[in-house]
């Protein structure tokens, strides 16, 4: 046996040191229940009984016998009820069995003995018990019974035999001394004081010789051998090897210790056996018969001696032996560890040298240093110590007061006691009774605390608007309200408010939330509403709802949303985004904040987290809120944004612990209010019943309970009775009515007959509940949760009126309602928990709230509660409610999952932050205030104070559990930690550890339903679920009734049980017994969990069957409906009786829908239900799939999928957002998944019948398989999919490409190789590059063709000037023309060559784009032109009229591999319109086309006429700096979360790859910039150098920073980083760029169009997300494979690294594309098909094509037509037989050509062969609109219409469709709508022609813009405008309408001048606002005008104004010099734009 668990009584003064206590922790639990089995064991029990009736050798005879023990135990179930678990039914039948073993009937006394011991009870029972048990009688003999019962009965029934220690007559009276007299310290006696029990033996021993006065010898034997009973039994217990820690001496001394005590034998036999252990049992029996006798024996002292037992009393009375503190934990000063080690030093020598000398007496011995003065020195500290406060953290003499804690238990001395064999304090005045039946502790009411001086209320009036708003209906804030008020409200400080239940916590939290509205409000007052949302988490869906209640009502005036965000209501992200005020549970705001930052806007934008009930920290749910806390303080640290914390908690002992952990001040923040503070003080009464038989003890709970109703009900007060399950509310009501009535007390209760009473009665006779109508009359009531809601409030109002005295409840109505009493009595404490699976003790939080509701405020002085609990628990909840336990952390428990969720979010990557991670939690705070609890011994804290080796341990083992479950990578050596899909998973949906490790170990891809539910049957979450034996039956019954699988384990097994209840809810089953019901619904939240888990594991895993099979089981435990079940058991309004007859006829879905109503209702023989059928059928969600197939190369194929929807949307069974789907390819032969994604169908595409698009890549592998499946199902709904099959037997894989030029080991060549020296001085270096020095020769000496393909930054610039030189030396009257696919990189060659070849070579340069439009003659005399294709191809459309355009030598084309992208088609046409200009001028233009390495470069070749000679077309691998590319995929179906899921690893990336070399980060839009720039800074400032990016002096940055426009930008290059889009100011773009350039700022992040716009290599690219938000299809597309090749391409620099570095964060689903073609090049394709007809018009209109036939040979002129012929399946053609293309392309023409006929463009004559242009083609081509514009215009123009009009006419031109409506602009442009005059379609905030409309509007009226973006898309809008207004201008001219056209000249103007028309025209003059025409007309009021020449009339608009000046600036400087500066009057020399 392990060592005894010294007390601290013992410890004090025994020589057992403190270590000897490394025995378990819980060895007092263990041994008590030895003790109660051991006492259990005597007197009869169930199990004895069963054995005596089954011991028959005959097999039959046995089977009968348990048969009637069975249907006993159901007799006594009737009896008593289930819901006291087994134990209760088995003591009842014991008791029956005991009453009629030896009756044949039921007699008056015996149902009188059961009445007595049960209370009312079903007759039938009691006479099928008696029946069974003479059944049982009959084979055994009645003899044979008798002698068993009395054989048992004697041992268990005192009455029959004396059990020991009960007869002996004690006197207490010799030795109750005074036990605060003072030790002697000086004197003769000192050396005799030894507390050696041998030696106080012996010295009694010699004592008594000495002094035998008149004693007769045979005396003295006696008493020496008491004396010595002791000793020989303490030998014996020794030697029987026990408790072999300590030695005789010390056990001696303690037991006799014990013997002395004023104790009850009872008290002392369980402290007794807790010491000894059953081992001792002999012994304790012994000892307590002869206990007067030993006790005597040694205290028979002779008078001289009187010091002596004062010394004893001291150990006697065992009180002042340690500060009180809790039961375990000793809390010694500094000095006094000194102390003690000094004395055991010496007491150890003393025990050596005892043993030396046997029976020397060590008082003799000279010692230096006394043990016995140690001791006494400890006694007198100790003393002291009682009266210091407990709580003070160290000891020091003066206690630190916080100026906010009021705590009355730390101040008031308390008095120590015993209650229930534990040692603890109470407070003072407490009136204890102990009889045989219970013990009972009163705890009486707090006197208030007397009002502070300064204290004054807050009243309401006397607050600001808000708060009056608020707090309507409220005087003033009650008293602890109003001392928190200054800090909560006027402050932002974290806040912790310790304070009684009901003492107004709930407004305080209300001041919190106002002063955080405060700083959200705008000077008008108006409320910012989506700058913060305020997180109150309570820890009960109950407690939120009625929180969300409250709140709501009270912020409703001031327009703030408050919503629920529980398990039981979800909300939308656009709910939780529009709401203010989140109220949650700790789980579900854990989630939301697992899941990678949530919506990064949300947690982020959380500024108050209010946390209700902190004391839970020390349950099993504590953990999850210290992970919040954690990460919420790590979160406002690393953002260095505010949040507030808030905590609200009742009365807790540790109240500075929990401070520090939540970072409050305690000088400030700290409120701590003891139960002083509550409104009602509150008196507590403790019963602990004493029977340990349970039935016995209900009884005596019954009669105690009914005994306190009474004692409160005769005083005139109401009562509420809480029990805690619902049909106890019944039993226990109906008992306490009958005893009432025995006891013929019941006139007490029955309320008094008041004036409506009659009304009430008649209301309560309506009720259906017949319990509650028998017990209204008696003055009883019931009320649980399963009653009607109707009963519910019937029973609250009659209590709130008076009616009822007692009210029975369960637990939810103190939660739920709020109905106080004067008082509560809490009848047991025993109550089931489905989580557990067993009965636990009620927990602390819901006594406090039961506690809570005694005292009504407005009319008690004070309230009552009292708590009947067993004997063995009434220390637990004393110490609980008075406070003695420190709350400790639970944290280690789920370390594991913890750190699984922190390291899937991306906040810990590595040991050393997990380490940094722990100290944020409880648990760190706890650990050191008392390491020894967590198992950390005092040396190793002493070694490591900051236990920073200790939580690396912590963090370390966890990661290697994570690790083994494949849950984490975790590299030891590195100490780095990778999250896992597993995790993740693991992580979203709150999966335990080994839960994962129970999947991995089980789950395989050939699984079917039935092994499924097996396993997550088997899941950690329901271990606690045991079987009881009272369940058997009814699983059974549930097994065969509702299981439509096998359950695996039967239900014998927990797992098996799991699995019935499970199929049991999906079946809808029936459960009776109590805690079946809680057990399924805790079955049924987690099983679906869990089982969506395991669909993503298997989706992640890419198996098929599986991802379909798990995904059905989520739907059918979702619905409860079985998959065979039919489709339309999904909606509730059909009834049973319908939906069984379809299933009978077999009517499928497909079926039913395609017949008539009619039909359907004469099949179901019910005519009306035909049409809700119908309706029903068309409601279930179905699409149908349309799919195209592309390949891409010979490997990979492009899918593009068009989705239908094919239901009708109703609104209440499909909501209001959408309807989510999975699609998955599968490749039925190897069971594998090739993508998956995740979309929704939202609302409005389903009303409207839109198709949603969804594009994707998809491996093939050769010999093709014969198809893949493309599957869709719907998230939701069972029997919701559809097949798509993807058939490979007529595809046509595209040609292999051929190999690349290799490039050749050549010597570089020298610059000088040019033979010019002007060209020459243009390079600073002095050899050309490789791959330069190869293809020069061709370039430079002859005029093929050439397309050049070489990586990004091979030098293709330079090459191309190569080509130029020569047009320049050979053709100098020709031109260039230089075509760059942006305007960015037009700008940026603009500005190299203006430089180089216009200022050095003399040679012309002209920019020629959208901006700038030079006049003709620039262009003329330019021997450069550097164009965009769009304006080259406008420029050139009409070549035969621009001479310039024939006089072009040389196109060169850069990047030419964009003919694959949108703006393609433009290249195309260029290229073929080149070829085709040459073919008729007979001059030949030379074409260069500069790309990337091409997969398909000799297609383009052909296309370009390049022979072998010109075509150069490298590998990817040649670049000159070599590159190393990473690519990371990252899991999450939405864009946002997934991109700020990236911050972290790019912040990494930089740390590994690239810490002081540049970096350039690519997003992909604004708002990433913006966002990745922020959280990048976050993560910087944990660093020790948050600013090691800044290569800068801070002076120096800080005063470019003075220089920058953009806010945003101003605070990130403060930290070195820059950020870079077309968003910015021009001038703010080049401060960036140059600051970047020189190295300045390391890192850059920029949009995608900066990888093609400017030209700065980094030593790192991140690539952050390869999709981008496409607004005209509205939703996130891939970049084009080019573009991220280009941003790679960004990586290396030529003249610094040797190598570069690209990292590419990408979706997961696409990596595996992405990783092949960023290897290998990408083949292009054409896409002219989609604008072929807009083409086709300019040429047409050119007069180029003037027959069908001219079109065709046009089309063939085309790279379209190359591409056609290779890869047909490409552009869905069948098969390339010549006539099949002919048909195809024939086809093409014809559609084209109808498009341009219906858009009035062109005439076909006749001859179906001709075609003519018509006028409005021609303003077409012209003005390079497309075709459906003109049409538009054709249709919408009339004669005269109103500007605002032909403005709507403007914006629905076809070239807005593809302006953005990024996310959530729709409601931007709503917002928008309602400040501009015009209005426009409400219901098309969406569309981007509205934007458009908006956007010009807003443009005219100055209106602000909702963000820069809006400015960047005006921008875009207006450079369109005027040609498009040309257009206009030309089409009404050409139908003669005047009034229109000249409407249009002002539509012109408004857009020009940016006014509207009715505008004055002064504000056309620079910095004239609105505000200023004042001063014009003040100008003109001014009397005595006479210098202005006479000019008199009012100045309206410009003319006046240039009339009144007269040409004199001093008349215009004076009428504006009152508000202008000079300079802004003055002329400048230069005009500026229109406005001078």
């Amino acid at each position: 046996m392990s060592p005894p668990r010294l007390t601290g009584t013992l410890r004090s003064f025994s020589t057992v040191s403190k270590e000897a206590l490394s025995g378990q922790l819980y060895d007092l639990k263990t041994k008590r229940l030895k003790r109660r089995e051991l006492f259990a064991r005597e007197g009869l029990t169930w199990n004895k009984i069963y054995h005596f009736c089954c011991e028959h050798p005959d097999k039959a005879e046995q089977q009968a016998a348990s048969q009637q023990l069975k249907s006993l135990l159901l007799a006594a179930k009737d009896i008593v009820g289930n819901e006291d678990g087994q134990e209760a039914i088995e003591s009842a039948a014991v008791f029956l069995f005991e009453t009629f073993h030896n009756k044949d009937h039921v007699g008056t006394e015996e149902t009188r003995a059961i009445k007595q011991m049960f209370g009312p009870f079903p007759p039938s029972a009691a006479e099928a018990s008696c029946a069974c048990v003479a059944r049982l009688r009959a084979p055994l003999g009645d003899s044979r019974v008798e002698n068993f019962m009395q054989d048992l009965g004697s041992r268990h029934n005192p009455k029959r035999g004396s059990a020991f220690g009960r007869n002996i007559a004690f006197s207490y009276d010799c030795y109750m001394l005074n036990p605060l007299e003072e030790l002697p310290c000086s004197g003769i006696h000192e050396e005799e004081t030894s507390l050696n029990f041998i030696n106080f033996f012996n010295n009694q021993q010699s004592e008594r010789k000495a002094c035998g006065e008149g004693r007769s010898s045979s005396g003295g034997a006696l008493c020496s051998g008491d004396g010595g009973v002791l000793r020989t039994e303490v030998e014996k217990y020794l030697d029987g090897g026990n408790m072999v820690s300590s030695s005789q001496e010390e056990l001696s001394t303690s037991l006799f210790e014990m013997l002395a005590s004023h104790k009850s034998d009872d008290e002392l036999q369980n402290e007794l056996f807790e010491l000894l252990g059953p081992e001792g049992l002999e012994m304790i029996s012994i000892l307590l018969q002869q206990r007067a006798s030993i006790v005597d024996s040694l205290f028979t002292i002779p008078t001289d001696r009187t010091s002596y037992p004062a010394d004893m009393s001291r150990l006697v009375s065992g009180e002042v032996t340690k500060p009180t503190y809790g039961c375990q934990v000793t809390i010694q000063s500094e000095q006094e560890k000194l102390m003690m080690k000094m004395y055991r030093r010496e007491e150890k020598r003393e025990r050596k040298r005892g043993k030396g000398i046997e029976d020397s007496d060590s008082s003799d011995a000279v010692l230096t240093f006394d043990p016995r003065e140690m001791r006494t020195q400890r006694e007198q500290a100790l003393l002291t110590a009682r009266r210091e406060p407990i709580l003070s953290r160290e000891r020091v003499h003066e206690r630190v007061r916080y100026p906010n804690v009021y705590d009355c238990y730390a101040e008031a001395t308390k008095m120590p006691a015993f209650v229930g064999g534990a040692r603890m304090m109470l407070p003072e005045g407490v009136r204890r009774e102990d009889c045989k039946m219970y013990e009972e502790v009163e705890i009486p009411p707090n006197q208030p605390m007397a009002t502070g001086f300064e204290e004054k209320p807050v009243y309401i009036s006397e607050l600001d608007e808000i708060a009056q708003l608020v707090f309507k209906g409220m005087k003033s804030l009650n008293r602890i309200q109003s001392l928190v008020f200054e800090t909560a409200y006027n402050t932002n400080e974290n806040l912790l408010i310790c304070a009684p239940t009901g003492a107004g916590k709930t407004n305080i939290a209300m001041l919190t939330v106002l002063h955080e509205i405060h700083q959200h409000l705008q000077p008008g007052g108006v409320i910012k509403k989506d700058e913060f949302k305020i997180i109150y988490v309570a820890p009960m869906k109950a407690l939120a709802a009625e929180m969300t209640n409250y709140f709501s009502k009270r912020l409703e005036p001031l327009g703030i949303t408050v919503k629920e965000l529980t398990g039981d209501m979800q909300l939308t992200k656009g709910e939780i985004l529009r709401t203010q005020m989140l109220v949650t549970t700790p789980e579900k705001w854990d989630v939301v904040t697992r899941k990678s930052v949530g919506d990064v806007a949300l947690s982020q934008i959380v500024r108050l987290l209010i946390l209700d009930e902190v004391h839970l920290l020390h349950e099993d749910r504590g953990p999850v809120l210290e992970s919040l806390v954690a990460r919420t303080i790590r979160q406002v640290e690393s953002t260095q944004s505010m949040i507030r914390i808030l905590g609200l908690s009742a009365t807790l002992p540790n109240y500075l612990d929990v401070a520090t952990f939540l970072h409050v001040n305690p000088y400030i923040g700290l409120f701590f209010f003891d139960s002083r503070f509550r409104p009602v003080p509150l008196g507590q009464t403790f019963v602990g019943i004493k029977s340990t038989n349970k039935i016995q003890q209900l009884r005596d709970m019954e009669e105690v309970c009914y005994n306190k109703v009474l004692e409160q009900v005769k005083a005139g007060h109401q009562v509420m009775v809480f029990v805690h399950a619902r049909n106890a509310t019944v039993r226990t009501a109906m008992a306490l009515i009958e005893m009432a009535k025995n006891h013929g007390e019941i006139c007490c209760f029955q309320p008094g007959q008041g004036p409506n009473y009659g009304q009430c009665e008649k209301q309560i006779q309506r009720s259906r509940n017949k319990q509650m109508k028998e017990m209204f009359p008696e003055g009883f009531g019931i009320h649980h949760a399963g009653m009607l809601r109707s009963d519910r409030s019937l029973m609250e109002s009659m209590f709130s009126k008076g009616h009822l005295k007692v009210l029975v409840c369960t637990a939810t109505l103190a939660w739920g309602v709020n109905l106080p009493a004067h008082a509560v009595i809490i009848k047991g404490t025993q109550i089931y928990d489905a989580k557990r699976g067993a009965l636990v003790d009620l927990g602390i939080l819901d006594v406090m709230q039961i506690f809570g509701r005694a005292g009504r405020p407005q009319f008690d002085k004070y309230g009552e509660g009292t708590i009947i609990t067993t004997h063995e628990k009434l220390s637990h909840y004393l110490t609980l409610l008075t406070q003695q336990n420190p709350i400790e952390s639970q944290f280690l428990d789920s370390l594991a999952d913890n750190l699984n969720a922190e390291i899937a979010l991306g906040t810990v990557t590595n040991v050393e932050e997990a380490v940094k991670w722990l100290s944020y939690t409880y648990l760190y705070v706890r650990m050191r205030a008392n390491p020894l609890a967590y198992g950390i011994n005092h040396k190793a804290y002493q070694m490591d104070p900051t236990l920073e080796l200790y939580r690396k341990e912590l963090v370390v083992e966890s990661g290697r559990k994570l690790d083994k479950a494949r849950m984490i990578r975790f590299e030891e050596r590195t100490g780095y930690y990778a999250s896992t899909d597993m995790g993740r998973t693991a992580s979203h949906f709150y999966i335990r550890y080994n839960t994962i490790e129970t999947f991995n170990e089980l789950f395989n891809s050939q699984r079917t339903e039935a092994d499924i539910l097996s396993i997550v049957s088997k899941a950690e979450e329901f271990d606690q679920l045991k079987v009881r034996d009272e369940e058997m039956e009814e699983l059974e019954q549930l097994l065969y009734n509702y299981c439509e699988l096998p359950a695996a384990g039967g239900v014998e097994n927990g797992y098996g049980k799991i699995n019935v209840l499970l199929q049991t809810y999906i079946s809808r089953g029936e459960v009776d017994s109590f805690s079946l019901i809680s057990d399924l619904s805790y079955v049924a939240q987690n099983a679906a969990r869990i089982v969506r888990a395991l669909f993503e594991i298997a989706l992640r895993k890419r198996w098929p069957a599986m991802t379909y099979r798990l995904l059905t089981l989520c739907k059918v435990i979702d619905k409860r409906l079985w998959g065979f079940a039919h489709p339309l058991r999904q909606f509730s309004n059909l009834s049973h009786v319908i939906l069984n007859r379809l299933e009978e006829k077999k009517l499928s879905v497909d079926k039913l829908k395609e017949m008539k109503k009619d039909e359907i209702g004469h099949m179901l023989h019910h005519v009306n239900i035909g049409l809700t059928v119908k309706q029903c059928v068309h409601q279930i969600p179905s699409i149908t799939m349309e799919a195209n197939v592309q390949p891409i190369t010979r490997t990979v194929l492009r899918v593009r999928l068009i989705v239908t929807p094919d239901f009708r949307w109703n609104d209440q069974v499909h909501g209001s957002v959408g309807e989510p789907w999975w699609l998955w390819v599968e490749d039925p032969i190897n069971d594998h998944i090739y993508h998956s994604e995740h979309f929704l169908l939202q609302k409005k595409q389903v009303v409207a019948g839109e198709p949603q698009h969804i594009v994707f890549t998809i491996p093939i592998f050769e010999p093709l398989p014969s198809q893949y499946y493309i599957k869709v199902v719907s998230d939701r709904w069972l029997g919701a999919e559809a097949v798509c099959i993807i058939n490979f037997q007529n595809l046509i894989l595209p040609e292999r490409h051929p190999p690349h030029t290799e490039l050749l080991d050549l010597q570089p060549l020298p610059v000088t190789s040019l033979g010019n020296r002007e060209f020459e001085s243009l390079y600073k270096f002095t050899h050309f590059n490789p791959i330069q020095t190869q293809i020069f020769h061709t370039l430079y000496h002859s005029d093929t063709n050439v397309l050049l393909g070489a990586p990004t930054g091979s030098g293709k610039t330079i090459a191309a000037e190569m080509a130029m030189f020569r047009v320049f030396n050979m053709y100098p009257t020709s031109k260039v023309v230089y075509i760059a696919p942006l305007k960015a990189l037009v700008r940026e060659r603009i500005e190299d060559w203006k430089i180089r070849i216009e200022e050095q070579l003399g040679k012309k340069v002209v920019e020629l784009t959208g901006d700038v439009t030079p006049d003709m003659r620039a262009i003329a005399q330019a021997d450069l032109i550097v164009t965009t294709p769009e304006k080259w191809d406008g420029v050139s459309r009409s070549w035969q009229n621009r001479s310039y355009v024939q006089k072009v030598a040389i196109l060169i084309i850069d990047e030419i591999h964009l003919l694959g992208e949108d703006r393609g088609p433009v290249l195309e046409v260029i290229v073929s319109r080149t070829n085709f200009i040459s073919s008729h001028t007979s001059r030949t233009v030379r074409v260069v086309g500069l790309s990337t390495a091409l997969a398909n470069a000799r297609d383009l070749a052909d296309w370009l006429g390049i022979g072998q000679v010109g075509l150069f077309n490298f590998r990817p691998s040649v670049r000159p700096v070599p590159l190393e590319v990473h690519i990371h995929g990252f899991p999450g179906q939405h864009y946002c979360p997934r991109m700020a899921s990236m911050n972290k690893p790019t912040f990494q990336a930089i740390r590994s790859h690239s810490p002081a070399k540049p970096v350039l980060i690519f997003v992909s839009s604004r708002r990433q910039t913006r966002l990745t720039a922020l959280d990048l800074i976050a993560f910087l400032a944990t660093e020790d150098n948050p600013k090691q990016w800044l290569h800068q002096d801070e002076r120096e940055i800080e005063a470019i920073i003075a220089t920058v426009r953009d806010s945003n930008l101003k605070l990130t290059l403060a930290f070195g980083i820059g950020m870079h889009h077309a968003g910015l100011h021009e001038r703010d773009r080049k401060t960036v760029e140059e600051l970047f350039v020189n190295c300045k700022i390391q890192v850059l992040i920029a949009t995608s169009t900066l990888a093609w716009g400017v030209n700065f290599p980094a030593h790192l690219v991140v690539v952050k997300g390869t999709e981008y938000f496409d607004g005209k299809s509205r939703r996130y597309v891939d970049y084009p494979i080019t573009d991220v090749l280009q941003m790679m391409g960004r990586a290396g620099r030529p003249q610094f690294d040797d190598q570069g570095k690209a990292v590419i964060l990408v979706h997961d689903i696409k990596k595996d594309f992405y990783k092949k073609f960023l290897y290998e090049p990408f083949p292009v394709e054409s896409s002219l098909l989609s604008v072929l007809s807009d083409h086709l018009n300019a040429e047409i209109a050119a007069g180029t094509i003037s027959s069908k036939q001219d079109a065709l040979d046009y089309i063939t002129w085309t790279y379209f037509f190359r591409r056609l012929v290779m890869n047909p399946s490409y552009y869905s053609l069948e098969d390339i037989s010549h006539e099949s293309i002919n048909k195809y392309l024939s086809h093409l023409v014809e559609k084209s050509l109808r498009e341009l006929e219906c858009s009035y463009c062109i005439v076909i004559k006749e001859d179906d062969r001709t075609i003519e242009p018509l006028t409005y083609g021609r303003i077409a081509s012209y003005y390079y609109l497309k075709h459906q514009t003109i049409g538009t215009f054709k249709e919408r123009l009339k004669a005269e219409l109103p500007i605002h009009e032909l403005l709507s006419v403007l914006t629905d031109a076809e070239e807005y469709a593809e302006l953005p409506v990024r996310h959530n602009e729709d409601q931007l442009n709503s917002q928008l709508a309602q400040h501009l005059p015009v209005q426009v379609n409400p219901h098309s905030y969406d569309s981007a022609h509205t934007k458009t409309h908006l956007l010009l509007q807003a443009h005219f009226s100055h209106a602000p813009l909702p963000c820069s973006d809006y400015s960047t898309d005006t921008k875009t809008v207006l450079d369109n405008t005027i040609r498009i207004c040309q257009a206009m201008l030309d089409v009404a001219a050409n139908e003669g309408w005047l009034v229109t056209a000249i409407n249009i000249c002002n539509l012109v103007q408004m857009i020009i001048q940016g006014h509207w028309l009715h505008d004055s025209s002064l504000l056309t003059l620079p910095h004239i606002e609105h505000q200023h025409l004042y001063l014009f007309r003040k100008w003109s009021n001014r009397k005595g005008r006479s210098h202005t020449g006479g000019f008199n009339l009012p100045i309206e608009g410009l003319p006046e104004l240039i009339a009144a000046c007269n040409g004199k600036e001093s008349v215009f400087a004076g009428i504006l010099g009152q508000e202008f500066h000079s300079t802004q009057i003055a002329q400048p020399e230069y005009t500026d734009t229109g406005k001078t």
